[in-house]
C-alpha cells in the first residue's frame, strides 16, 4: 500500500482511535502533528481539493478562536478561511487521512477504514 498520511492531534479521543485503528490494520503511517506543522496554505487547498468536500466541512467550529473571529459569516472567502487556519491551526478539523484510496476527515474514526482496505 501506498504512504498513508494522518494530520494528527494526539489530545483528540477521535484522532487517537483513527491512528489506531490505522495501526490495527497493520499500517505504520506518517503523522503529522498539524498543530506544531501545520500544512502550507497551498498544502490545504489540496487536502480540501483531494476529498471532495467544501473547505467549511475543515473547520473546527468548537473551537472558541473560530466564533472569535466570525467565522460563521459566509462572507469569508475560502482564500481567507485558509489565512485563518495558518494562523490558528487549531481551526483545522482532525484526524484527516490521506491513502491511495483518497482523502477523508475522519469523523468518526471508523470513516478511516474505506481507505485502508
Amino acid at each position: 500500500m501506498a504512504e498513508v498520511t494522518i494530520f494528527h492531534n494526539p489530545a483528540c479521543g477521535t484522532s487517537r482511535n483513527t491512528l489506531a485503528l490505522i495501526r490495527a490494520a497493520g499500517i505504520e503511517p506518517h503523522v503529522v502533528e498539524y498543530l506544531k506543522t501545520p500544512p502550507s496554505k497551498e498544502a490545504m487547498r489540496k487536502i480540501v481539493a483531494e476529498s471532495g468536500q467544501p473547505l467549511r466541512s475543515f473547520l473546527r467550529e468548537k473551537e472558541a478562536v473560530y466564533g472569535e473571529l466570525g467565522l460563521a459569516d459566509t462572507k469569508w472567502t475560502d482564500d481567507q478561511l485558509l489565512d485563518f487556519m495558518q494562523q490558528h491551526p487549531i481551526l483545522m478539523n482532525r484526524p484527516i487521512v490521506r491513502t491511495a484510496r483518497g482523502t477523508k476527515l475522519c469523523r468518526p474514526a471508523e470513516e478511516v477504514l474505506p481507505l485502508l482496505k
